[in-house]
């Protein structure tokens, strides 16, 4: 079996962990499946809105996918979780990559 039909697996059985679903979603973007990759990550943020390092790889996902509007709309989702969530170094890195989709 290979890695993404693990994961495919991981996430059936337990839909709503973060984990397994980032897995996924990190996978089928290295892969190159943007499409599903951006769908497994906004499920993610549907399931598990405070999970914060989705925002981040959501955010590059929609860019290398050329959808910089839905990149700024999940990086400014991210940075107000980060923000709740008290961890600045996610935020720093959140803010960073929304201020270089200004340039």
């Amino acid at each position: 079996m290979d890695r993404l039909e693990m994961l495919r697996q991981f996430v059936a059985q337990k839909p709503g962990e973060a984990f397994p679903r980032y897995g996924l979603a990190m996978e089928l973007k290295r892969r190159g499946q943007l499409a599903e990759a951006i769908a497994e990550f906004q499920e993610l943020i549907a399931r598990v809105p405070g999970y914060v390092p989705t925002y981040l790889m959501a955010g590059n996902t929609f860019l290398e996918a050329g959808d910089p509007a839905g990149a700024r709309a999940v990086l400014d989702a991210g940075v107000e979780i980060a923000r709740q969530a008290g961890d600045s170094h996610a935020l720093g890195e959140l803010e960073s990559a929304r201020a270089g989709l200004e340039g």
